[in-house]
């Protein structure tokens, strides 16, 4: 058995050299040949490439498809890049923005409480927002305003554009709002424009149901709430927001004012009505040319009148 495997390496070595050099002759013969700068040789050339190229098309095809292969997990590779990059300008684009839309909303909140034109008699106290004293069954806020500014119970806080809610606690240097989604808030209101009057009742929610109407029917959703000013507490002709219909068809108010974001408050002082309790001080007093009523003058004589009947 030794023996015959000695003979098969002495068979292969052989013509595994014979093969190598034949390679390498044709190798060479093949670069001469390609070398050769000669019209006959070009012609040869040519008609050597049109003849072996074209059918070469299948084992080429595996190498362009490796080399697109590659170039596609480069430029992949560089999209994941850029997306990367993207993400982390987006992030800073967002606390950006984040920042530009608390600046542009406190500075609306200035110039609102700067330029919103109330009744001339209202005058009015700002206060900045200090906390949120509130809880899932109490909703209110604390003013750092109070018995030193003259803050009384009882008077409206207005955050530039809506109604907020009402004094509800005042201390030396703060004073507690309640706000209208409170469940103890109850305020009378006139629905525009027909003139419905109801009440908004705080039920814990952003937008508070509409109660005690006269006539649904002539409420839209869209219109106008404003304060009636009935009870004395609030003035009237403050907005509290806009009538809105919830899915199960009750109507709601959608406040005007932004509780999101509630950092400056106006406090508003409030007069009062005048109460009227003599009916005769709805008549006008008697004009200058009305003509006087005489009374009975007594006789030149001094004499008084004699009383009728001698009984």
């Amino acid at each position: 058995m030794a023996k015959d495997k000695t003979n098969g390496e002495d068979y292969v070595g052989p013509l595994k050299r014979l093969l190598a050099g034949t390679a390498v002759l044709c190798l060479l013969g093949l670069f001469v040949v390609w070398r050769i700068d000669s019209p006959r040789v070009e012609r040869f050339r040519a008609q050597v490439v049109d003849r072996v190229v074209p059918s070469f098309d299948w084992a080429m095809a595996p190498v362009t498809a490796t080399v697109n292969l590659i170039r596609d997990i480069q430029s992949y590779q560089r999209i994941l890049e850029q997306n990367q990059e993207l993400r982390r300008e987006l992030q800073q684009m967002k606390a950006w923005k984040e920042a530009a839309l608390q600046l542009e909303q406190e500075n609306a909140r200035l110039l609102d409480l700067n330029n919103v034109r109330l009744d001339p008699r209202l005058t009015y106290v700002t206060g900045v927002v200090m906390a949120d004293s509130g809880s899932p069954y109490r909703q209110s806020v604390l003013l750092n305003v109070g018995g030193r500014d003259g803050i009384l119970d009882g008077w409206a806080t207005m955050d530039g554009i809506g109604l907020v809610g009402r004094i509800s606690g005042v201390g030396q240097n703060t004073a507690r709002v309640i706000l209208l989604t409170d469940t103890s808030s109850r305020i009378p209101v006139q629905i525009q424009p027909s003139g419905q009057t109801a009440m908004v009742m705080g039920d814990n929610t952003a937008a508070p149901p509409l109660s005690f109407l006269e006539n649904p029917d002539l409420v839209r959703p869209g219109d106008r709430v404003v304060s009636s000013g009935d009870g004395g507490v609030f003035p009237s002709g403050l907005l509290v927001g806009q009538v809105a219909q919830d899915p199960g068809g009750r109507l709601r108010v959608r406040l005007a004012a932004d509780y999101e974001r509630l950092e400056f408050l106006r406090v508003l002082r409030n007069p009062g009505a005048e109460v009227i309790t003599d009916p005769g001080r709805l008549i006008a007093p008697a004009s200058p040319l009305a003509p006087q009523q005489t009374t009975p003058q007594p006789e030149a004589n001094g004499a008084a009148p004699q009383e009728g009947g001698n009984g």
